[in-house]
């Protein structure tokens, strides 16, 4: 499947259960966020691009930023929805490669969280993804992305990742390497009264150098202010001069 159709017909059904409490993850974000002086100074405005079920879009929210969530999945902006109670956040069911149609207003803050940027059908489209945010950053803008390091390839059993169990599901992912993608297939496990079943869905993700993306926020005239690995994802913020 691609990746629109593995969130509607799989991963989107036990997305929100896969995270954790939605309290803990959302407060957690704003800590970071806080703590690297992301508060809105000039527009006010915020994109949160694969927004989800509205982790970032809170977080960002709380702050005092007005909110443009963009997602393709409806069911998890439905939870946005739920989730966003009072906050100045509008949800829109669209693509985040269209992100220059939403420059207007002009965003300050721009952020690509949980892997989004690997869902992108190339390197290059995701180089072009970028250079379209920062096209469009206000002045003093910050550009925030998260995403997995995908460049070194893991083999034999290590390719099997348990991410999350209780008592009634079980998910495991599986990487299979090829030259420029990994396939991710996630196995869940349901227990059901007529004992444990299994589902099982896979899609591609891109293989994205994190050097490379640095190179390309540079090369559009902005400055790296964070880059480190927070929570097993590459972590970067930069700040258009």
């Amino acid at each position: 499947m691609g990746v629109k159709e593995h969130y509607e017909h799989h991963l989107g059904d036990f997305y929100s259960w896969m995270v954790g409490d939605f309290e803990t993850k959302q407060q957690e974000h704003q800590l970071f966020l806080e703590a690297n002086q992301l508060f809105p100074r000039s527009t006010k405005m915020a994109l949160d691009l694969g927004a989800g079920h509205g982790i970032q879009s809170v977080s960002l929210a709380r702050l005092g930023y007005t909110v443009i969530a963009i997602d393709f999945n409806r069911q998890l902006l439905s939870e946005l929805e739920l989730n966003k109670r009072q906050f100045a956040i509008t949800g829109i069911n669209d693509d985040i490669r269209r992100v220059r149609e939403y420059a207007d207003p002009q965003p300050e803050a721009i952020i690509c969280w949980g892997d989004t940027l690997t869902h992108l059908e190339s390197s290059e489209s995701a180089r072009q993804f970028i250079i379209n945010c920062c096209g469009i950053l206000a002045d003093n803008g910050k550009l925030i992305l998260a995403f997995r390091d995908y460049s070194t390839e893991l083999v034999g059993d290590n390719r099997f990742i348990p991410v999350k169990s209780d008592d009634t599901k079980i998910l495991t992912c599986c990487l299979d390497y090829e030259t420029d993608k990994v396939r991710v297939t996630d196995l869940l496990h349901v227990k059901t009264a007529n004992g444990w079943q299994q589902k099982v869905g896979s899609y591609y993700k891109v293989r994205l150098a994190p050097k490379d993306i640095v190179a390309t926020i540079v090369e559009c005239g902005l400055a790296v202010t964070f880059n480190e690995v927070v929570n097993r994802m590459v972590t970067i913020i930069a700040v258009k001069q």
